[in-house]
């Protein structure tokens, strides 16, 4: 598909959203529409033909302004942390949705993508997650998404032209926040979680910006949700001594109890809260390291996407480079 209109990227100034914009920025035909409650990644690229729209996305009003002319929409925008309560996240993550997808219905929009979570699958199951596995969110942010795959969904069924994407934890240049800011930059490892033997799931933003403009480029998997997760499976105390490595980082080798880093989070999130900020141990992200956390990407490569960096190791040592 091509698109002669304006593509819409919400969230543009975020970690996600801001890979994705300037992946969409190399080619110099493409009308872009950007928009965030800020703009100081945006204006680093000091890119004329972006437009940037500063908008709330819990109001209707600025949401309506947005889309005229639009024929694409990449929906990134969202809160993206396991400590924000579900009265918070619902009116971004869940009503926000349900807003958008209504103007992109109104306005025929040829392709919307909407970023979603792998955390809407829950602890793992012994077995890697796949698309049509049965979803049990577990904390408020899982069910924020979950809920906003439900609206996306209905409206799938009214005629929009939508994916969903399901990526996993996400890592790379200019992550600063979440499970991926570890693999992404230079800070001291305190510990290794557990025992260290915990499968993981991870995916360069990259990859994501790419396979999220891969698909809305493919008319023929609307309707469809696809994980987003490489083909490597490091173990987490394998994946930390590579970040280790990659950035300098001291690195702690003693093993840290699961139950005693609960307790840690426990006692952080009241100084993190007094501080406007999230702590950097979440005690909802600890549940996730008492099993292994494996995705299937089969379906994503089985309509012809091949990933830029598909082996977690090779990926994070390239990072030295641009770190």
């Amino acid at each position: 598909m091509k698109f002669s209109g304006i593509t819409l990227i919400t969230g543009a100034n975020g970690f996600i959203g801001f890979a994705l914009l300037k992946e969409l920025s190399k080619d110099s035909s493409l009308k872009i529409r950007v928009t965030d409650l800020h703009n100081d990644r945006i204006s680093l690229l000091g890119n004329k033909n972006i437009e940037y729209i500063r908008s709330d996305i819990r109001n209707e009003g600025d949401l309506k302004t947005l889309f005229s002319g639009v024929d694409r929409v990449f929906h990134v925008a969202g809160i993206c942390n396991l400590s924000t309560p579900y009265e918070t996240l619902k009116p971004i993550n869940v009503n926000a949705v349900d807003k958008i997808t209504d103007f992109a219905l109104e306005n025929k929009v040829k392709a919307y993508v909407h970023f979603s979570s792998s955390s809407v699958y829950g602890t793992y199951r012994g077995s890697p997650f796949k698309e049509a596995d049965l979803c049990n969110p577990m904390d408020a942010y899982a069910k924020s998404k979950y809920d906003g795959e439900q609206i996306v969904l209905i409206k799938i069924a009214k005629g929009l032209k939508a994916v969903i994407l399901r990526p996993c934890t996400v890592y790379g240049p200019g992550c600063n926040d979440g499970a991926g800011k570890v693999f992404s930059r230079p800070g001291n490892i305190a510990g290794i979680p557990g025992n260290g033997n915990q499968k993981l799931a991870n995916v360069r933003v990259e990859d994501v910006s790419s396979a999220a403009i891969f698909l809305s480029e493919k008319e023929n998997v609307f309707g469809e949700i696809f994980n987003i997760a490489d083909d490597s499976q490091p173990s987490l105390e394998e994946a930390l001594d590579l970040a280790s490595i990659a950035f300098g980082s001291k690195i702690n080798k003693i093993h840290i109890p699961l139950g005693i880093l609960k307790v840690l989070a426990k006692l952080e999130a009241p100084f993190a809260k007094l501080k406007g900020k999230i702590p950097d141990l979440e005690y909802e992200a600890i549940k996730y390291l008492y099993k292994d956390y494996c995705m299937d990407n089969q379906k994503l490569k089985s309509v012809g996407y091949t990933f830029q960096y598909p082996d977690f190791k090779n990926s994070i040592l390239k990072m030295q480079s641009v770190s």
